[in-house]
């Protein structure tokens, strides 16, 4: 491992990057995109392609003082209930500009709070989905699940609407940590909901926890994670707490002085990685652990992993359009956005026309670099063949561009023939090694810890 006073001196502790879930990151999205660019772009998806379609619920029964996810609380059923009307007519609007045999490649539900649905609402939601881009043999539908809101009704209706794989959000089993970050989820709880959960046939099992979090230390992470691997879920995202009070207003109720410091988060993500890694879980780019038989290990052997906005994925889809408030689409052309707030997206919506506010339309050489940034954060090798191949770049321009890079991190990377490879050791540094990747302006966007 590079020792902490090498990565120091390259800046991984004082580092505020983008953790490039999309390039360019949704702070550069303008106003270039809005409605009719997005049904433009609807309207050239190919005839009987596969899609992707993510689902955005905002609502929470309470707000957990860590996220920093669009979302709001509601006591009541009323305002889900009405959304989900929204949602519907959405899907419609959609149909209404869909090409012909449009069939689903994944499936996914996030919020906020999915599985506030009631049972009828899930397959309400379902049957609506269904109607627009029907499901094949292979389609991958994934709902993210809170333990504190799933009975018995309500996942017999997901396991009726078709869901394949439950994503199950747990940042941390200590209940002095979560009584801080405002999430209690006892261990019993979340055992009991997994155990319910494959009894009614689904077997496929993601989950999130956290490192970075308030009082955070290795031997409790290490209790947490040990806890989560009793669970033996099939994949896990190691996230790092981003602690962004200036966006997200409710982690002003987290105390700053109870946060480790940026040499303590890495010691926790190690202590993390050690454990998932003695339990048999291969490491799945920066920040992932899977099952060597599950989708997302095998993706990654084959050089087929992908990163999008809910992080890595398996998904070979061209188009992922969302639905839903602050929902985001991706395709070939370019990325839209849908309005972030409930209402500006429900009035839109009622009044007949998507609520598509901002995007970015792909021009230059964000496609390149792009691919730049996944090839980085996905297997850790630009390949300089595979760049001039499909982008056309001289490879004499990769070279320099790649070279450049090698440069400014102090020999730690190995530039070939072949192009530019992080052994082991440099990985830490993946997201700060993406940033010279990026062409934009980056000193106005609030990011999060390089680590």
């Amino acid at each position: 491992m590079t020792s902490k006073a090498l990565l120091g001196k390259l800046g991984l502790f004082d580092a505020k990057v983008p953790r490039y879930t999309s390039y360019p990151t949704s702070p550069h999205f303008g106003k270039t995109v809005g409605e009719n660019t997005f049904i433009n772009w609807i309207k050239a998806v190919p005839e009987g392609a596969r899609i992707s379609l993510y689902v955005h619920v905002p609502f929470c029964r309470h707000l957990c003082w860590f996220c920093a996810c669009r979302t709001q609380g509601t006591q009541k059923m009323a305002p889900v209930a009405a959304y989900l009307k929204v949602l519907k007519s959405e899907l419609a609007l959609l149909s209404q500009h869909l090409p012909k045999g449009i069939t689903l490649s994944r499936l996914h539900w996030g919020g906020g709070t999915p599985t506030l649905l009631d049972g009828e609402m899930i397959e309400e939601l379902a049957d609506a989905i269904k109607a627009v881009a029907p499901f094949s043999d292979t389609t991958e539908f994934s709902v993210e699940i809170d333990p504190n809101e799933l009975d018995a009704n309500r996942l017999k209706a997901l396991v009726r609407a078709g869901m394949t794989r439950a994503s199950i959000g747990v940042q941390d089993f200590d209940p002095d940590i979560q009584k801080t970050i405002g999430r209690i989820q006892p261990y019993d709880l979340t055992r009991k909901v997994v155990d319910d959960i494959r009894a009614a046939g689904i077997q496929s099992l993601n989950a999130d926890i956290l490192f970075g979090l308030p009082h955070q230390t290795p031997e409790r992470i290490s209790d947490s994670v040990q806890k989560l691997l009793s669970l033996s879920p099939d994949r896990v995202a190691l996230y790092g707490y981003a602690h962004v009070p200036w966006m997200a207003k409710r982690q002003q109720l987290i105390p700053s002085d109870t946060l480790p410091t940026p040499q303590d988060r890495l010691a926790l993500f190690e202590t993390a990685r050690q454990l998932f890694q003695w339990d048999g879980y291969r490491d799945v780019g920066i920040d992932h652990f899977a099952r060597p038989e599950d989708g997302l290990a095998q993706a990654q052997r084959a050089g087929k992993l992908r990163r999008n906005f809910q992080g890595y994925t398996d998904d070979q889809a061209d188009v992922l359009i969302g639905m839903g408030a602050s929902s985001i689409s991706k395709f070939p052309q370019g990325y839209a956005q849908n309005t972030p707030a409930t209402g500006a997206h429900t009035a839109a919506i009622r009044a007949g026309r998507f609520s598509t506010t901002r995007g970015h339309v792909f021009s230059g050489q964000d496609t390149l670099r792009a691919r730049m940034i996944e090839a980085l954060m996905c297997d850790f090798f630009v390949k300089t063949a595979e760049l001039h191949d499909t982008f056309g770049v001289p490879l004499a321009e990769l070279n320099e561009i790649l070279s450049a890079t090698d440069q400014a991190f102090a020999g730690l990377l190995q530039l070939s023939d072949e192009g530019l490879f992080v052994p082991p050791e440099a990985r830490p540094l993946t997201r700060m090694i993406a940033r010279s990747f990026d062409a934009y302006d980056l000193s106005t966007a609030g990011h999060s810890s390089a680590i």
